[in-house]
């Protein structure tokens, strides 16, 4: 073999062992990119898979906390209605009592009418003005005594649905979520 001969294989095993050399170390680095885009994907899909998790889950707890004021809400409506037919019906009853009062205290203003006619002095008609009065202030005092407990009774009845509410409410509300 020439030394020329020699030397073109000697070129050619080189040339072969430098492309070999370039083809390893490219499959090598064409495999290390294919792992680290691997890599990369399977990090992302974690990362959405916990980003979905927790869009969830806080969606999850705001449809909670939704249904949870609805129903409080719900709640109050139904005090205030409680509340409101409380006070109607206490309301009347203190309106019957005022009718039932207004009109006895006319049909005693009647009679004491009827008995002053039938007087025979004015003495006489001094002191039954004089009874009548004192019997008509104590009446006055009694009636505006009784009016003031039955108001005072009512709006704590009325208010007592409503109360309760707001306590609930510092209850439920004034912890942490």
């Amino acid at each position: 073999m020439s030394a020329t001969k020699a030397k073109a294989t000697a070129a050619a095993d080189t040339t072969a062992a430098s492309i070999e050399s370039v083809n390893e170390a490219s499959v090598k680095g064409f495999e290390k990119s294919v792992a680290a885009v691997r890599d990369g994907i399977e990090k992302a899909t974690k990362g959405l898979e916990t980003s979905q998790a927790k869009l969830k889950e806080g969606v999850e707890k705001a449809v909670k906390t939704s249904e949870e004021l609805l129903a409080f809400s719900q709640g109050n409506l139904e005090a205030f209605v409680k509340a409101t037919q409380i006070y109607a019906a206490g309301f009347q009853d203190l309106s019957k009592h005022l009718a039932a009062t207004s009109k006895e205290s006319i049909e005693e203003s009647v009679a004491f009418g009827k008995s002053l006619i039938g007087v025979k002095s004015v003495k006489e008609a001094v002191d039954l003005q004089t009874s009548y009065t004192k019997t008509t202030i104590e009446k006055a005092v009694a009636e505006t005594n009784k009016l003031a407990d039955a108001t005072v009774k009512l709006t704590e009845q009325a208010i007592a649905p409503l109360t309760a509410r707001v306590t609930l409410a510092v209850e439920t509300f004034g912890k942490t979520h």
